[in-house]
């Protein structure tokens, strides 16, 4: 971080939201706007690390037993996305197994705290998702040490900018269709076996994947690729009554946009600002629409769709 770190902080601006709780009194939040704080980690990066620190507590969240019984398998859950819907998950009655690199436990471990809080089980598997392998060791865990698989959530990613196209390494291109792309495939072959009528595969892409993006060249194919695939599979699938659907998240304050090495520091201090809200997104506010996709009564109906949840930014681009 670099040494105007503390004063960018004491300077961070904030929108204030009023709005009533169930059964209190008026609450004040508070939601961090551009510009951030000036920072950056090595990959994978730490969530712990990351100020002002994510959302995902969902404490305004409601449960109702929507996935009580189920069990759900989520690759990246250590942290951002990944970890608050793990948390919504346990909270709706789910038990949980995520995935994760193994630089990445300190948060798997906070992530598995937040799960157990809920009173459900929280699966540690640590590995990489480029090895089909491990993919396959993955499910077969899950099934084996949770009684089953519900729900496949297919979230972990790889993302590494490049302002040149003439500067996109094969091996990052590699990377991020090895861990996007193809780590997706693997997970869905070897999860439908244990697949039954009611299930759920969601993919997270990004609305860089509906768009494309002069910088973010690999994450953004790949995430369209994971799109297609998607929807390929989602006819053969509702077949067996399992809905396949897709969450497009828009820019979210999480560490993979801290870790990205090559996305200048002015673009990360106004990371969503060209939105209506003016502002990031939280994991905690995109959360919920897994939880839709997820619940069998919710979304039994929704198949091979992608569920934008981009501060409106695809309705106003």
């Amino acid at each position: 971080m670099g040494p105007g770190f503390a004063a960018d902080f004491r300077r961070l601006s904030y929108v204030q939201h009023d709005r009533k709780e169930p059964g209190t009194d008026s609450q004040s939040l508070s939601e961090p706007t551009p510009p951030y704080p000036e920072q950056r980690q090595e990959p994978p990066g730490s969530e712990k690390q990351v100020e002002p620190r994510p959302r995902y507590q969902a404490e305004r969240y409601r449960a109702a037993d929507k996935l009580r019984g189920k069990v759900a398998l989520i690759t990246g859950g250590d942290s951002g996305i990944g970890r608050a819907v793990a948390v919504l998950y346990a909270r709706e009655g789910a038990d949980v197994a995520i995935v994760y690199l193994p630089e990445e436990q300190p948060d798997a471990e906070e992530t598995r705290s937040a799960v157990e809080a809920e009173g459900r089980t929280c699966l540690l598997l640590s590995g990489d998702l480029s090895e089909a392998s491990f993919c396959r060791e993955a499910v077969e865990r899950t099934v084996r040490e949770l009684g089953g698989l519900n729900i496949l959530v297919n979230n972990a990613a790889h993302l590494n900018s490049q302002l040149d196209l003439s500067q996109l390494s094969f091996e990052d291109w590699d990377r991020s269709f090895k861990v996007n792309t193809y780590a997706y495939f693997h997970l869905v072959q070897a999860a439908r076996p244990h697949l039954k009528a009611g299930d759920a595969i969601i993919a997270t892409a990004s609305e860089e994947a509906l768009k494309g993006s002069d910088t973010m060249i690999d994450y953004a194919a790949s995430k369209a690729a994971m799109v297609n695939f998607t929807k390929s599979i989602a006819f053969h699938l509702a077949k067996d009554g399992i809905r396949a659907n897709v969450v497009a998240p828009g820019p979210t304050w999480t560490v993979l946009n801290i870790a990205d090495q090559n996305m200048p520091q002015e673009d990360l201090a106004r990371l969503g600002a060209e939105g209506p809200t003016g502002r990031v997104g939280q994991p905690e506010e995109i959360a919920p629409a897994y939880v839709y996709l997820a619940s069998e009564p919710d979304s039994s109906y929704t198949i091979g769709e992608i569920i934008g949840v981009t501060g409106g930014l695809t309705t106003t681009r």
